[in-house]
């Protein structure tokens, strides 16, 4: 937020990290001190003004737009309040900087090791997002934001967001499915069919408080996963890549065991049957390989994309290295072709080309209706004289000639 304070205004220019936020958020997060209140009353008495136009508390802002803000709403502006950073030991700070893979100016890159959580709850008291304080620097660096999430026991890259603007932006990439992740993960058995895509929906399972997940083909919620065999190792296990089309809780390994193949050490979906004898791991084979996502434009980053691989956690690599795997028979690449992002003209001629086409396809059963009540099209010109039922030598209406008579000559 940069102030141009006048004498009775004050003017406030709008920065990258908030580019494409609402009006109404905006004065949230910058200047929390005037109440949606005064926000809509300002608004609708046109005192605020956005680039010199009136504007609505939901219009959306961009970057480099000048806000005029009237005087007042109960404090003087001042910059919001940001939380303090959490004091942590040296040792909590070393953890969060040793799993750092990748650091741009809009994102900080981990590599989570199994067994850490990324949020906290009622009995997780160490977890991701605890120690992401060791990357604010001081008062003017804003907390880093989690904008994803791994299991627990699942480990690999987990993007962190450096400021709001960035993490709205990968957010908004996560949610349109355009963040394109893949995963390794080691199973038991071997799949039939080489490479496929698993569709069965996804619910909470009844009687466990939303902590299992299960499928429902009637109530669940639309769940795919592409997949494909990297190796196997006889008919005993199958090293596999896994890409989740959709982002559902627990989705990946769900479905490797509805397919009869549960993930190596998972034995809440697999049961006794997810593990292995021998010197196999009985820790989670689940990583999260490789991540390809755009960052945020100028201001926030470079604009391009964002490409990391994570190493694999140590018992994940022996585990491969028992069963005779080589890493290297893989790059991890996106199992399916990526879309090329819309510009934002793009987005608009597809939105008035689709209006266009829904108007015309409304019009159509109107028409049909008038064309058939219509009947036989009228011939041009003028409509026929209709008939004079008075007029000489022809009978009156709704009288018919006598047979083999005359028809009366008129009188004079």
């Amino acid at each position: 937020m940069t102030e141009q304070p006048t004498d009775n205004v004050r003017q406030f220019t709008v920065t990258a990290d908030d580019d494409g936020i609402r009006l109404d958020r905006w004065f949230k997060r910058n200047l929390p001190q005037v109440g949606f209140a005064t926000v809509s009353r300002w608004a609708r008495t046109g005192q605020i003004r956005v680039d010199g136009k009136r504007a609505k508390p939901e219009d959306r802002l961009a970057t480099g737009q000048v806000l005029r803000v009237p005087p007042g709403g109960e404090e003087p502006p001042r910059e919001p309040a940001k939380p303090k950073a959490r004091a942590l030991s040296p040792e909590q700070i070393a953890e969060a900087k040793d799993m750092v893979i990748r650091e741009t100016p809009s994102a900080i890159v981990l590599n989570k090791p199994p067994g850490l959580a990324t949020q906290g709850g009622s009995k997780t008291t160490k977890h991701v997002d605890g120690l992401l304080d060791a990357f604010v620097e001081n008062e003017r660096t804003p907390r880093p934001r989690l904008v994803h999430r791994l299991d627990k026991d699942t480990s690999g890259v987990l993007l962190i967001a450096r400021t709001p603007g960035s993490a709205a932006s990968f957010s908004k990439r996560f949610a349109s499915r355009s963040a394109r992740k893949v995963y390794w993960a080691l199973v038991v058995g071997v799949p039939d069919l080489a490479e496929g895509v698993i569709d069965a929906p996804l619910a909470k399972q009844p009687g466990t408080g939303g902590e299992k997940m299960h499928i429902d083909e009637e109530n669940g919620a639309a769940a795919k996963t592409r997949y494909r065999v990297v190796d196997h190792a006889g008919q005993r296990a199958a090293w596999v890549e896994l890409e989740p089309l959709t982002g559902r809780t627990h989705q990946l390994r769900v479905h490797m065991a509805a397919i009869g193949h549960p993930i190596v050490g998972d034995g809440k979906y697999g049961g006794p049957d997810a593990f292995l004898t021998g010197a196999v791991s009985r820790k989670m084979h689940l990583h999260a390989r490789r991540l390809i996502i755009s960052e945020p434009k100028a201001g926030e980053g470079t604009g391009g994309k964002l490409d990391v691989t994570a190493e694999l956690p140590q018992h994940f690599a022996a585990s491969m290295e028992v069963l005779g795997f080589d890493p290297s028979l893989s790059d991890a690449s996106p199992l399916r072709e990526e879309a090329p992002e819309k510009t934002g003209e793009e987005k608009k001629q597809a939105a008035r080309r689709h209006f266009k086409q829904a108007r015309k396809e409304a019009r159509a059963p109107r028409r049909a209706r008038g064309d058939a009540n219509k009947g036989t099209p009228k011939a041009k010109g003028k409509p026929p004289a209709k008939p004079n039922p008075k007029a000489p030598g022809r009978p009156a209406a709704g009288v018919k000639p006598k047979a083999g008579g005359k028809p009366r000559k008129p009188t004079r």
